[in-house]
């Protein structure tokens, strides 16, 4: 297995889950995804293509190689970006092509694979299969493995800590969690398991706390759209814990955070990429069958009111 250029650990910091984006037709629009992908990084924010943001599910084997290569592109464009470390969702149905898809991304400049549990047999993966479909992909992949523990995207697989603690010995290529399952008992386990082993949560709005508790950052949608202030709060919570920012502010940054988080949680997928068009002005909308967000009666105008809070402060930065 060959290290990255970052090496085995994964840096501490915060990530976007950024969006795949579609022409008219449907056909992915990489320009635009280059386009953004060059903007998140410009804040100092860590890439994720294709993890549930990205709608990595529903692109072909072919289309997700051609978006990682975009997102590798986008970094080597700009020299400014090059600490910038790129996550690739590579997880499948299958524990074959999970490691196709994670050897491919490393060959177009992955640094590291995000791997979800294959969520369609659920019933049928208790937990040494579940093990052992980590182990294989990590044992097999020659960049580290990041496991994703998102319930909701994985037929309700939930990689408690007692697994993922075994999961974590099993391979050291396996450097860290992201927990999108909401448990803050579960983050506080896993942060002592090894020092070598980053555990970030999937959701911003508990972004301090979990920092507070040695969470090594956090990955989230909101970063699509305020990607300098999400970072800020990361940094402002690591310097309140030794005295170089007062905890206060650092808590109220938090509210601000929070409530632009479930205005963008609200509206999933379709809300963001609305949210980005009248904020950026290009976001499209998903494929389907995700149908566009519903902007009519006033729903639109509430979301870009809503998020006027955290604009304030992220057009400031």
């Amino acid at each position: 297995m060959t290290a990255t250029k970052f090496g085995r650990f994964l840096p501490r910091g915060v990530y976007a889950p950024i969006n795949t984006f579609f022409h008219d037709d449907e056909s992915l629009d990489l320009d635009t995804f280059k386009k953004h992908a060059h903007y998140v990084a410009s804040a100092g924010v860590g890439l994720v293509a294709l993890g549930s943001m990205g709608e990595a599910v529903h692109l072909s084997h072919s289309e997700r190689n051609a978006v990682v290569t975009a997102a590798r592109e986008a970094l080597d464009a700009d020299p400014a970006l090059a600490d910038i470390p790129l996550i690739v969702g590579t997880g499948a149905c299958s524990t074959r092509e999970t490691i196709e898809l994670t050897k491919e991304a490393a060959e177009r400049g992955a640094n590291y694979a995000m791997v979800i549990a294959p969520g369609y047999f659920a019933g049928a993966l208790g937990k040494p299969a579940l093990k052992q479909f980590f182990v294989d992909v990590a044992e097999a992949s020659p960049i580290p493995i990041i496991v994703y523990n998102y319930p909701g995207a994985a037929s309700g697989i939930d990689i408690d800590s007692d697994l993922m603690t075994e999961i974590a010995a099993a391979s050291k290529n396996i450097v860290g969690t992201k927990l999108t399952c909401g448990s803050v008992g579960k983050l506080s386990r896993l942060t002592t398991l090894r020092d070598d082993f980053a555990v970030l949560g999937g959701f911003v709005d508990f972004l301090a706390p979990s920092v507070f508790i040695g969470a090594a950052g956090g990955i989230t949608g909101l970063a699509n759209i305020a990607p300098k202030t999400c970072l800020k709060l990361y940094r402002d919570t690591v310097a309140s814990l030794s005295g170089k920012v007062d905890p206060a502010a650092a808590a109220e940054l938090q509210g601000v955070v929070s409530r632009a988080d479930w205005v963008l949680v609200k509206g999933g997928i379709s809300g963001t990429k609305y949210a980005l068009s009248q904020v950026r002005g290009y976001g499209g909308v998903p494929r389907r069958p995700i149908l566009p967000f519903d902007a009519g009666e006033g729903k639109g105008d509430k979301v870009v009111a809503d998020l006027q809070e955290i604009l304030k402060i992220e057009n400031s930065l």
